[in-house]
């Protein structure tokens, strides 16, 4: 799949608008809704998206995607992505919109994974950071938000610290800053990452669910029964068992503490304290390191943030803050929606995470008629569900 997009013409679900251009050494391909995948999450915002592909310093070809008009925030890589499927996934769908809202979002597939040549021969860390310079280099914004998920957040500092007039600000959740062979100071922690270095290349995309179930587990363990299904499919779509596991014992040995303390950019930090995949204090240790870094727990188990929970709106309003993106006015989906002041309070209520047991304690109603004016809501919106009401409320035009 690195060596072509497959355009299934007959596909009910593509846009029929779908575009390909040669752009110099590029192709580009504008994408409405996902190639060859099945929807089972709907949602009735659209969000293009275009493809093109960068290639690295070695040749390898590095897919990236962009959505949205605004200031550059580029997305380092991280272990799961495929930048076609995440398109209509009900786990990073959520992302794009809000990333997008106010900005143009760039993200890329890493060697081995996605839409990126799969079979490539060298997965080391130094590719990545080939591949992140070949991506930046493509940007022709002389400025950029960069940003850093889990292992992403490695590569991000290590650009930051060599390319610090390039980025802007510096982002990262969840992330750290040494790998979990790096951190092991035990002969039982060096075997647990060592085992799940095992676990993945002998369960990786096995239709078995206690497999499925340890892995989503690690990432979502509060998602829903459909976000774990999606994962599950992410896990067959993007890459390899083999290919996940020698990238995941790579990552296990990065190193970039040291050059943490060197930045010298704006630099927000966010950490879930029950986050099962990287440990909390990492992001204290980040936090400690990077000078004037700014840092946020967040309340979640969750390594990936989900629109439904409270974190999502806290991580959210930390990050226009930092951007200075702050919402002078609401959303113009909300604005044209034709909301009462009783339910754009509600909806404000939403988006704080509330459930509808506290919004009712909150606006003394009852908690059936705080559900029955919440559905009246959805419908104005034109959404069906609250994740979906939560985005919008959110998002930053």
């Amino acid at each position: 799949m690195g060596d072509r997009i497959s355009l299934a013409a007959s596909s009910a679900r593509a846009d029929k608008r779908t575009v390909l251009r040669k752009r110099g050494i590029c192709f580009a391909a504008k994408f409405i809704l996902s190639w060859g995948f099945p929807l089972r999450y709907s949602c009735p915002m659209k969000l293009g998206q275009t493809i093109r592909f960068s290639t690295s310093a070695d040749g390898t070809r590095i897919a990236v995607a962009s959505c949205g008009k605004g200031p550059v925030i580029l997305r380092a890589a991280h272990w799961l992505s495929h930048v076609d499927y995440d398109l209509q996934s009900p786990v990073w769908r959520p992302w794009l919109q809000a990333l997008s809202a106010r900005n143009q979002f760039v993200r890329y597939d890493p060697r081995g994974c996605g839409l990126s040549d799969r079979y490539v021969a060298d997965l080391s860390v130094n590719a990545w950071h080939a591949d992140l310079a070949a991506v930046a280099a493509s940007i022709e914004e002389q400025h950029f938000v960069l940003l850093g998920l889990s292992q992403g957040g490695a590569l991000a500092i290590a650009y930051a610290a060599t390319h610090p007039e390039r980025v802007s600000h510096l982002i990262l959740l969840n992330a750290y800053g040494q790998g979990a062979r790096v951190r092991a100071q035990t002969d039982a922690e060096r075997l647990e990452a060592e085992t799940l270095v095992n676990f993945i290349r002998v369960g990786w995309g096995r239709d078995n669910p206690a497999f499925a179930q340890f892995f989503t587990n690690l990432f979502i363990p509060d998602g829903t029964a459909e976000q774990h299904r999606w994962w599950g499919d992410l896990e067959r779509q993007t890459a390899t068992g083999d290919v996940a596991a020698q990238l995941l014992w790579n990552m296990q040995g990065i190193d970039v503490l040291g050059l943490a303390a060197t930045l010298r950019v704006p630099t927000l930090i966010a950490h879930s304290r029950g986050d099962m995949r990287v440990p909390f204090d990492q992001g204290c240790k980040l936090a400690a390191a990077i000078p004037g870094a700014r840092f946020v727990p967040l309340e979640s188990r969750n390594h990936v943030l989900l629109p439904d929970e409270p974190a999502w709106a806290v991580f959210q309003a930390e990050l226009a803050s930092f951007l200075g993106q702050d919402r002078a006015t609401r959303p113009l989906a909300v604005r044209d929606a034709g909301l009462t002041p009783v339910e754009t309070k509600l909806l404000d209520l939403v988006a704080e995470g509330l459930d509808n047991r506290a919004i009712a304690q909150r606006v003394c109603k009852s908690e059936k008629t705080v559900r029955n004016q919440l559905s009246v809501i959805f419908g104005k919106l034109g959404v069906h569900t609250r994740s979906q009401a939560i985005v919008i409320a959110l998002s930053q035009e």
